[in-house]
């Protein structure tokens, strides 16, 4: 018995390492999970992920917070053209990159109970304006919210069917 809990404890070990999470927190099965865990472990995430990543945001969004992340699934980035994931994630593009990323980011937690039927112009953590329109559903500038509410201990996700851009 003692073998295998110190074999799960070494899996949960390198599953966090693997996520970016600290070696102490893998065995604390109870923890509310941050942006990012949660974000990971929903599966329709990895392209994120590994934008995260490669932006050097993976950090910024497993801090203290609160924030709202309006989160691109794995099919909303592959309706980018081609090849333009490929270009956003390299090195000497990561500039651009951050700049899309923390454009889908706002400070603080926003429900989607907190601004149904209402029409805003909200500053992004980019630090310019998206539009969300929460008259009929939700959208944020093109992109529908496709499922709302996600929590996580610092803020809240937002799943949505594109990847918005920032107006220059």
């Amino acid at each position: 018995m003692t073998r295998l809990i110190s074999r799960m404890a070494s899996f949960a070990a390198v599953l966090a390492l693997t996520l970016g999470m600290s070696a102490a927190n893998a065995g604390n099965y109870g923890m509310k999970k941050d942006i990012v865990d949660v974000a990971v472990s929903a599966g329709s995430f990895n392209t994120l992920a590994a934008a995260l990543k490669a932006a050097e945001l993976v950090t910024t969004l497993k801090g203290e917070g609160p924030f709202t992340v309006f989160a691109p699934t794995d099919e909303a980035f592959a309706k980018l053209p081609t090849g333009t994931l490929e270009s956003l994630l390299k090195p000497e593009n990561k500039a651009k990159l951050q700049a899309i990323l923390t454009y889908h980011v706002l400070s603080g937690k926003v429900a989607s109970g907190d601004i149904a039927g209402k029409k805003l112009s909200v500053k992004t953590v980019q630090g310019t304006n998206a539009n969300i329109d929460a008259t009929n559903g939700v959208m944020i500038d093109n992109a529908k919210v496709i499922k709302a509410d996600i929590q996580a201990s610092n803020g809240v996700i937002h799943a949505i069917n594109a990847v918005i851009l920032p107006r220059d």
